[in-house]
């Protein structure tokens, strides 16, 4: 069976530091892409990255590029989003999701990612 599983939400003061992991079954990070998207209240779920070890692809969202860093642990056959320097405006649940391949329209469009986790809450507060 295919499942994703996030953990390493939290609350964190604004400038700290999460990393999330998504940890997969019924697949392997290097046969498929995996997609990180977040959703606050109100608002659309946003596209932050994608990684596709078996094309060699990372893409990241503008709103977190040079914050947030996505990486593939082969062995533990889990994603990780690394994200720094986190703002209030960070705040939401955070989805890991699987893909065929990483792109940059990809990266962005929920309706390409056939499984998803079911969530970590991120808030960023002081």
């Amino acid at each position: 069976e295919v499942q994703l599983e996030e953990s390493g939400g939290g609350l964190v003061q604004p400038g700290g530091s999460l990393r999330l992991s998504c940890a997969v079954s019924g697949f392997t990070v290097d046969e498929y892409a995996i997609g990180w998207f977040r959703q606050a209240p109100g608002k659309e779920r946003e596209g932050l990255s994608c990684i596709s070890n078996r094309h060699g692809e990372t893409r990241y969202g503008t709103s977190v590029k040079g914050r947030f860093t996505t990486t593939t642990d082969n062995a533990r056959n889990t994603v990780y989003l690394q994200m720094n320097d986190l703002k209030p405006e960070d705040t939401a649940v955070y989805y890991c999701a699987k893909a065929s391949m990483c792109s940059v329209a990809i990266m962005s469009a929920p309706f390409l990612y056939d499984k998803w986790g079911q969530g970590t809450q991120v808030t960023v507060s002081s």
